[in-house]
């Protein structure tokens, strides 16, 4: 269900993306053009975005005698989940959170802050890990990043958009240099295309967390220990915020176990995380 709903979701983005490009030019060329963009952005995000993730969250790759005991955890998750070991990564925070990146089982890495490795037990731990991993053999690194990817080109387009708003450009190619109707075009771009766009990002991440907690829980039989690490992470993360810009936390934020921005107001309506109540509640009645 998980998997079809995301088929449906990821292809809404795509179409979204294609018809932003209708309206732009005002004719099926635009379809084209933005098709091509849409295409380079997956290429991009395929081959380089896990690179960039690990560089952007400031990871450093640790080696099995570096960090002897969250190494033994990720080959127990690892055995137990069936997939390839991952590159094992850790970033120097306090707030306790933890990603998986790459574009395969076979190209991935994980990344823990040395803050959830002070507040977790080894099972809670193990819990968190099987749930990384499972985001790994889910493909929900490369699913995640190409809709983060897809995201931003529609946010950026907007933005294009509102320039022209203020510059005056309201004409675009195929509209016969009806201004009242390039307005409305570039209205639809600069404001509902990028709202829509976050809503169905948001749905998917959403839906990839829920998928990620079952299959982690299934695989490790750690069900009640990882509830019981996400409400530990839950109330850490809010006293203790990561220390990275909050431009670079809005563009790996999704990528988290739990949601590294502070959860009030407008962040908590658009998060790309599921409640913790909820979540906690799942893996409870498991």
């Amino acid at each position: 269900m998980n998997t079809a709903k995301t088929f449906i979701l990821m292809l809404s983005l795509t179409l979204l993306l294609l018809l932003t490009g209708l309206i732009w030019t005002g004719d099926p060329s635009g379809v084209i053009i933005f098709l091509f963009i849409a295409l380079g952005i997956n290429f991009f995000a395929f081959w380089s975005s896990d690179r960039l993730v690990l560089k952007m969250s400031k990871a450093r790759l640790v080696e099995p005698h570096e960090a002897p005991e969250l190494h033994a955890i990720v080959d127990e998750e690892v055995h137990l989940a069936g997939i390839p070991k991952p590159k094992v990564f850790i970033m120097e925070s306090d707030s306790p959170n933890a990603f998986a990146t790459g574009r395969s089982k076979n190209h991935a890495s994980i990344a823990v802050t040395t803050g959830i490795q002070r507040i977790l037990n080894k099972n809670e731990l193990g819990g968190v890990i099987a749930h990384e991993l499972a985001h790994v053999g889910n493909r929900d690194t490369l699913i995640m990043t190409i809709v983060a990817a897809m995201a931003m080109a529609i946010g950026l387009i907007a933005m294009i958009a509102r320039f022209s708003m203020l510059f005056g450009g309201f004409g675009g190619r195929g509209r016969g240099g009806n201004s009242a109707i390039g307005l409305v075009g570039l209205l639809v771009i600069a404001i509902v295309m990028p709202l829509v766009a976050v809503i169905i990002r948001m749905a998917i991440s959403r839906s990839r967390e829920f998928q990620a907690d079952r299959t982690g829980a299934l695989t490790s039989g750690k069900h009640l220990a990882l509830a019981s690490a996400l409400g530990k992470l839950h109330l850490a993360t809010q006293t203790k915020p990561m220390e990275l810009s909050q431009e670079r936390l809005e563009s790996v934020s999704h990528l988290f176990i739990v949601n590294p921005l502070k959860g009030s107001g407008m962040t908590r309506l658009f998060s790309t995380h599921p409640p913790v109540e909820e979540r906690i509640r799942r893996l409870e009645g498991m």
